[in-house]
């Protein structure tokens, strides 16, 4: 997928006209794009049209409008957007009540490294996380991370086949495993992958 350029942005004007709209065709497209697994962990995988939606919001509720302020925000979130030979995700760890997230997110340290994609008979594809910054701090994780998934070009051109995709979480302290995905979703995860040389799927 190509990077958003400033020309592919809804003016503040504009967006204050289309957010409704706009929003609602997102949130459709965001839910075909949300894996839970197990009960307290969410991925939430990214592309073009989840990214834009971000950014926008950001613009809209910090009233940016400056050109070199937008380019900011494209290059904090254009590194989200998939670039045909992976999957990238938010991970969310979520407990509601906050003395139990606190210490949750001390036992789950290195959480984000235990991640694993599965596509038909390979073996699981684990994530590199958190390649723009450190959110771990020995002590305790993030609740929120950011995941990709270096997809080898036989993975892809089996996914784009129709292989089933599974994911899971191998860590001592949170073990669970989702999958094979429902069509739907597999369908939404893998309109992110080429295989070189055959195009983008149509």
């Amino acid at each position: 997928m190509k990077p958003l350029r400033r020309e592919d942005l809804y003016t503040l004007e504009a967006y204050a006209r289309l957010r409704t709209q706009f929003r609602s065709r997102v949130m459709a497209h965001k839910r075909r794009r949300v894996v839970p697994v197990g009960p307290h962990v969410t991925l939430h995988f990214e592309d073009r049209l989840t990214i834009q939606y971000q950014i926008q919001e950001m613009l809209r509720i910090e009233r940016i409008f400056e050109p070199e302020a937008i380019q900011e925000e494209l290059d904090a979130y254009n590194p989200l957007i998939p670039d045909g030979s992976d999957w990238r995700a938010t991970m969310m760890i979520e407990y509601p009540d906050p003395e139990e997230r606190h210490r949750r997110l001390r036992e789950l340290v290195g959480i984000e490294e235990r991640v694993w994609v599965r596509v038909g008979e390979h073996s699981p594809i684990w994530a590199m996380a958190d390649e723009d910054l450190e959110r771990d701090t020995g002590e305790k994780t993030s609740a929120v991370h950011f995941l990709r998934f270096p997809l080898p070009q036989a993975v892809r051109r089996d996914a784009l086949a129709g292989a089933t995709v599974a994911m899971g979480i191998d860590h001592p302290a949170y073990r669970h495993q989702t999958g094979p995905l429902p069509e739907e979703q597999r369908q939404a995860l893998v309109t992110d992958l080429e295989v070189e040389g055959e195009g983008p799927p149509q």
